[in-house]
């Protein structure tokens, strides 16, 4: 392999971003440019359309437009209030109580619903206007939203876990989810910490404690909504069906609630529907180029070459760790998750095995990385939910986001350097 592959990528796919071309048209020209240095143009042309058409006729892919369908019934099926009621309830009464009630829904709504951005909206809408009636920042309200939505990409369910799957030749999409949830509830936590002592120094109000009858009211007007995650959850680690058995069984679920709710009626369908085909053309196109980009990498031996290259600068397992960790974090600042994953986890994943990191442990180190990245300017999709849901410029957020951001860093580093916080679940389970 020469040098000129790995440079014509990079710059190629650095210029189609500068001059915001969208992202999965960027990688797929990028790829084909890098491709046809070495065989002819139209073999370059069939061979990158056959690896684009072959990386979308996977079962285990099903599951993501499933998921997304689930995600949209419930942001518009009531679960959002249901979970923020709820929260409120059990964290309301303590210092920054609504801080807290706005991390706890949005870490139970995005893993719920599997996105971020749909708990950044959701949770932010109602969440926002709450906050400042009661003298919160605006702008502290936006970055605890923004940050705290994330987390459910790492709680299952998560799509992103899934590519990681993919992208990883088949790491155990049951062993990732269960992983998944030490971490999750750890970044939730810090967030809580440090939205404390804000509170605590801004002497922000907190809410009454609810008597034990509203407690039980409101969980039990959340508890239909909580019990998904153990269905799904509870259904894939138990063998009773597959991760993509368990997407449809959470779409059949989802509009059950929505409909008993009544938040919903049949005139509302086709739009769900509209909105699910949209997302999700978009993110099987970023699949199918992303998966294409990994072939041409694959093909001119560049994981090889960025691997022989990490490996020159140190051997030391430790500074191997802390730079990927560092690319990662540099990535996700300019490139959206799901190309990330596929493009990236193939080009580390060998790297860390070789240093005898187990792939689930690294699976959810390069998710944290990638979604602190969502919480950062000039791509992240969060970050400009957030800001769009509370109708803030990204400058006023960035002060109050900076605390929060740098907590998740400190976990990341918890994470990344103490293997049982991902591995102690899925090796109780034995998976």
């Amino acid at each position: 392999m020469e040098n000129i592959g790995v440079l014509i990528l990079v710059v190629s796919f650095l210029i189609f971003l500068a001059l915001r071309i969208p992202v999965a048209f960027a990688i797929g020209i990028s790829a084909l440019l890098t491709i046809v240095v070495s065989m002819p143009f139209i073999p370059s042309v069939t061979t990158l359309a056959q690896r684009m058409a072959t990386s979308l006729g996977s079962f285990t892919l099903s599951a993501i437009p499933f998921f997304i369908l689930a995600g949209q019934v419930m942001n518009k099926g009531g679960i959002a209030k249901r979970l923020i009621d709820f929260a409120k309830a059990i964290v309301g009464p303590l210092p920054g109580g609504l801080a807290f009630v706005n991390i706890i829904a949005c870490m139970l709504f995005g893993a719920i619903s599997g996105s971020a951005v749909a708990a950044a909206s959701a949770i932010g809408g109602f969440m926002n206007p709450m906050m400042e009636k009661d003298g919160y920042d605006k702008s502290f309200s936006a970055a605890v939203n923004i940050t705290s939505a994330t987390t459910g990409l790492i709680i299952p369910p998560s799509n992103v876990l899934i590519i990681y799957s993919l992208a990883s030749g088949g790491v155990s999409i049951a062993a990732l989810f269960i992983a998944g949830y030490i971490p999750g509830i750890l970044i939730g936590l810090a967030l809580m910490l440090v939205a404390g002592i804000y509170s605590l120094i801004k002497k922000y109000p907190t809410e009454k404690m609810v008597s034990f009858k509203v407690f039980l009211k409101r969980f039990l007007n959340a508890f239909p909504s909580l019990l998904l995650l153990f269905i799904v959850i509870g259904g894939i680690v138990g063998g009773i069906f597959t991760a993509t058995e368990a997407s449809a069984v959470a779409v059949i679920y989802t509009f059950a609630l929505a409909f008993i709710y009544k938040e919903i009626t049949v005139k509302d369908v086709p739009s769900i529907f509209l909105e699910t085909i949209k997302t999700s053309s978009i993110v099987l196109l970023l699949i199918a180029t992303s998966i294409a980009m990994s072939w041409v990498m694959s093909y001119e031996n560049i994981p090889q070459e960025i691997s022989a290259a990490l490996l020159g600068v140190s051997d030391n397992p430790v500074v191997i760790l802390i730079i990927i960790n560092l690319i990662l974090l540099f990535v996700g600042v300019f490139m959206d998750m799901t190309p990330a994953v596929l493009i990236f986890t193939p080009i580390f994943l060998p790297i860390v095995t070789n240093l005898g990191m187990d792939p689930v442990h690294f699976g959810i180190v390069m998710i944290l990385n990638l979604c602190i990245g969502l919480c950062t300017p000039p791509v992240g999709s969060v970050l400009f939910v957030g800001c769009s849901v509370a109708e803030l410029s990204i400058q006023k957020v960035i002060r109050p986001l900076l605390p929060l951001f740098l907590i998740m860093i400190v976990v990341l580093i918890m994470i990344t350097f103490i293997p049982g916080l991902s591995l102690w679940l899925p090796n109780m389970f034995d998976l």
